[in-house]
């Protein structure tokens, strides 16, 4: 599993702390740029500090496939 994401209910979910809800927003921002590139769209919950996304592949029967570990590799990756 890749760092710090937890896989559970179908789907892998992990949660970003940040200074503020400006850096926040920025990282939902970045997040949302990523999942139309990839056409694949994570669920999203913001608030001041935090962010938590968690992602399955809905037309896959809410399983996790090739194309959440492909999200959330781009997501790690924007998060360094």
């Amino acid at each position: 599993m890749r760092k710090d994401w937890i896989e559970f209910d179908n789907a892998l979910h992990k949660t970003f702390e940040f200074s503020d809800f400006r850096a926040s927003l920025a990282f939902v921002n970045r997040v949302g740029r990523i999942a139309e590139l990839l056409q694949h769209h994570p669920d999203i919950t913001i608030s001041y500090g935090t962010v938590s996304i968690s992602t399955t592949t809905h037309d896959a029967e809410n399983t996790v496939t090739a194309k959440d570990r492909e999200l959330i590799d781009a997501i790690d990756a924007i998060n360094m």
